[in-house]
């Protein structure tokens, strides 16, 4: 394997073994074991488990920004079937996996945002971002009509993003995605409504 595709894989690992047990839990030889990587490799690409964890973060909010890129900016949709294309979306993903992993930037928050500045920080800045990308999704349904004028959309934003946190930790809780439904019925039927 390559260096790239080495340091991917354990990155990949990290994450699959992250969502299942979570960070503490997870040791750095079941990783390296799940990925057939050498020992010595690890610490080639990352200073301790915490840089290996900050870096999987990373990439999971990557994957994050990439889905909302692909769903948000659909311009073949209205701005507030975009977000709901995405909430959709991973509802369907999470059915999949049975609602076991919900989401990793929740989970490592609840895990370890009071035992690491450092994770606590990285965190916030994620969710700063989802939540800004809420807001951008909110203004342009405002711009279109979709929603009333004078609506604060970051105030709104960060209404989405804690219920929505909030529905996927019960859909994890409940193993169904029933919570998450309900998010978004209410959501798109009573909260996020057109002023007329």
């Amino acid at each position: 394997m390559s260096k790239e595709t080495t340091k991917a894989v354990l990155l990949e690992t990290g994450k699959s073994i992250f969502l299942k047990r979570g960070y503490t839990n997870s040791g750095i030889e079941t990783i390296l074991h799940a990925a057939n990587i050498p020992k010595g490799s690890f610490y080639y690409y990352f200073s301790s488990k915490e840089d290996f964890g900050l870096q999987v973060l990373d990439r999971f909010a990557e994957e994050v920004r990439g889905n909302f890129e692909r769903c948000l900016g659909d311009e073949s949709l209205t701005p507030l079937a975009r977000l709901r294309k995405y909430f959709e979306e991973v509802c369907v993903r999470l059915e999949s996996q049975e609602c076991r992993n919900g989401c990793l930037i929740g989970n490592l928050s609840q895990e370890l945002a009071d035992q690491s500045e450092a994770f606590r920080e990285k965190l916030q800045r994620i969710f700063d971002g989802i939540r800004d990308r809420y807001a951008e999704c909110l203004k342009s349904a405002q711009e279109a009509g979709e929603l009333p004028p004078g609506l604060d959309v970051t105030e709104l934003a960060e209404f989405c993003l804690g219920s929505w946190q909030g529905a996927i930790l019960r859909a994890k809780t409940t193993r169904s995605v029933a919570p998450i439904r309900i998010f978004i019925n209410i959501l798109f039927g009573y909260v996020l409504r057109s002023p007329d």
